[in-house]
């Protein structure tokens, strides 16, 4: 009798470990096959997300390809004269920026021109990279006339000085630390009359190299100069009136 329920037991052992063989097959196959199916879905997800996001080489060609070489002497003295006229702005509203009790409408100006302009200085330093040509004009920019953009500013009483500083609206180094030394309502003062002066400077380069010019690129940031730093303009005479 023992011996029966002996081999009885060895029996249902071995049907217990023949059934959990047969699981863990199954089990392994399912997986294999789950693998196999995801390894092919990816394929194309990764195939979909190539397209989606291309390489940073075929990002940076792109950029480089959309710098037209098209120009002529007239783009060229734009960009000479607006990057250290644009640099000036920039060091302007960096200063107010720096300065306490400064009402907010003029720190939000101060902002706008310097989150601006701070751009389109890399733009235009660009161009001048992509056609080869200096950063400065022959003899430096001190003194230059921008009459020989072919604009006839020569006939503005400013153009008579023959002088950058006052024909641009750019400051001298006096007015400059003027500003710097300044507080409260009368560095606000200095400043919105010094930056009105200088954008209206700026607006009439970019007349100029929108009456001469030739590069397309040039020629709509000019656009874009004459509008925006002409509504600025609005903006700062009314806020001169208020203070």
């Amino acid at each position: 009798m023992k011996r029966y329920l002996s081999l009885a037991a060895l029996s249902l052992a071995t049907a217990l470990t023949l059934s959990a063989c047969g699981t863990d097959s199954g089990s392994t196959t399912s997986n294999t096959t789950t693998d196999t199916t995801s390894t092919e879905a990816a394929a194309p997800a990764s195939s979909a997300a190539a397209e989606a996001f291309p390489s940073a080489d075929a990002s940076t060609s792109t950029s480089s390809d959309a710098v037209s070489e098209e120009h002529n002497d007239a783009d060229v003295m734009f960009a000479q004269m607006m990057i250290p006229h644009h640099k000036q702005a920039v060091e302007m509203s960096d200063m107010m920026l720096a300065k306490d009790g400064i009402s907010p409408e003029i720190t939000d100006l101060a902002t706008k021109i310097k989150d601006a302009q701070g751009p389109e200085i890399e733009t235009m330093t660009g161009w001048l990279e992509a056609w080869d040509e200096p950063m400065e004009p022959e003899g430096g920019s001190e003194g230059h006339d921008m009459g020989d953009m072919g604009s006839g500013m020569g006939s503005d009483s400013e153009s008579d000085a023959g002088s950058m500083d006052s024909m641009e609206g750019m400051m001298s180094e006096d007015q400059m630390s003027e500003l710097e030394s300044a507080d409260g309502t009368e560095a606000s003062r200095i400043f919105l009359e010094s930056m009105t002066a200088h954008h209206k400077g700026a607006i009439g380069m970019a007349q100029s190299e929108i009456d001469n010019g030739e590069n397309p690129e040039a020629i709509e940031l000019a656009t874009s100069i004459v509008s925006t730093q002409q509504a600025e303009v609005d903006e700062m005479e009314e806020l001169l009136a208020a203070l």
